[in-house]
């Protein structure tokens, strides 16, 4: 690597904007050495009724978990295939483990789950603790937790109002495994990049070594807040940029959304939160310079946005909402 290339990779080291791990990972040490005699659940959950939002908070937790006792499923291969909270073995990626524990150590730890780790895109054959679920099909056994947040769950404070951006577009990200099957590219990047690459509106870059035509340095946070208009393509599941560009003055671009998480990405709205392409982006040029072109009608999206976005920022009330989840689902599988 020439010494231009470390000191970019230096630079970016530093400066991504993104939630620092290690400083995750020193809170849920203290938060795992916590003695769980010191929490009160009883007495969590009756702040509830004190609370002025509580019909607000009670139709966020009948979103996550749409599970209910008259809910049917196979009760013995449940029991067979769950753990107890206080078995619950570390999972692929630690990121699950620590964020599900947080909420679970609450409960009696005797109490049996699921947790189903990683990017679940499909509907689950039994009731489970996941961070994604599908948008569009009947996805009750998939209970949402705030899973994966030092990653999905990060808000900026973007100071560049929309109409100083470049006009242009911006695109990072990986968009295939170097295992070269076809299985591991993510299709809708791909025909994505391949089409646009290069294009005047676009700045298109990927992540990793597997296609090098289209292989460009990586851009912090910052950097991208440069241009008007983001673009928030899923993966295996949901695009992890997602909440950040709509806490932005930019605009996330995106074809139909296909899962959600504790974001609740199926509830929002086209062209009132992001602007919506199709899912061949057959319009996106024209969509683009639209909103180049009609920037009051930009800072609307912008605002609606931000307004979204600030449902998630009371974190007292984010804990709240997801002991009311994870107790409902444990009541239910567990009676």
């Amino acid at each position: 690597m020439s010494q231009e290339g470390i000191g970019r990779k230096l630079y970016y080291t530093l400066n991504s904007g993104k939630n620092p791990k290690f400083v995750y990972y020193i809170k849920n040490a203290i938060r795992q050495a916590w003695p769980k005699t010191w929490l009160n659940l009883d007495k969590e959950l009756a702040k509830l009724d004190r609370r002025p939002d509580r019909d607000y908070i009670m139709q966020r937790v009948d979103y996550y978990c749409r599970l209910t006792a008259s809910t049917p499923y196979d009760h013995a291969e449940w029991a067979r295939q769950s753990v107890e909270l206080g078995r619950q073995p570390m999972t692929s990626q630690s990121v699950y483990y620590y964020d599900a524990l947080e909420i679970a150590r609450w409960f009696p730890q005797q109490l049996r789950w699921i947790l189903k780790s990683g990017d679940v895109d499909y509907v689950l054959p039994l009731p489970s603790i996941v961070k994604s679920r599908p948008i569009h099909e009947e996805n009750s056994f998939n209970v949402m937790l705030n899973l994966e947040k030092v990653r999905h769950f990060l808000f900026v404070n973007d100071r560049k109002p929309f109409t100083a951006k470049r006009d242009v577009a911006i695109f990072r990200g990986k968009i295939g495994q170097q295992t070269g099957r076809p299985d591991h590219i993510k299709m809708n990047r791909y025909e994505f990049a391949k089409r646009f690459f290069g294009h005047p509106l676009f700045d298109i870059g990927a992540i990793g070594h597997q296609f090098p035509e289209w292989q460009t340095q990586k851009l912090t946070i910052g950097e991208h807040l440069d241009y008007k208009f983001i673009m928030s393509l899923e993966g295996n599941d949901v695009a992890s940029n997602l909440k950040w560009v709509m806490s932005s003055n930019s605009i996330a671009v995106t074809p139909p959304l296909t899962c959600e998480t504790w974001f609740m990405e199926g509830t929002l709205k086209p062209d009132y939160h992001y602007i919506e392409v199709k899912a061949d982006f057959s319009d996106i040029e024209e969509k683009l310079h639209y909103y180049i072109d009609h920037p009051q009608e930009a800072q609307l999206i912008i605002d609606h946005a931000h307004q979204y976005i600030d449902q998630f920022r009371d974190k007292e009330r984010e804990k709240l909402i997801a002991l009311l989840v994870l107790k409902r689902y444990l009541d239910i599988t567990n009676a």
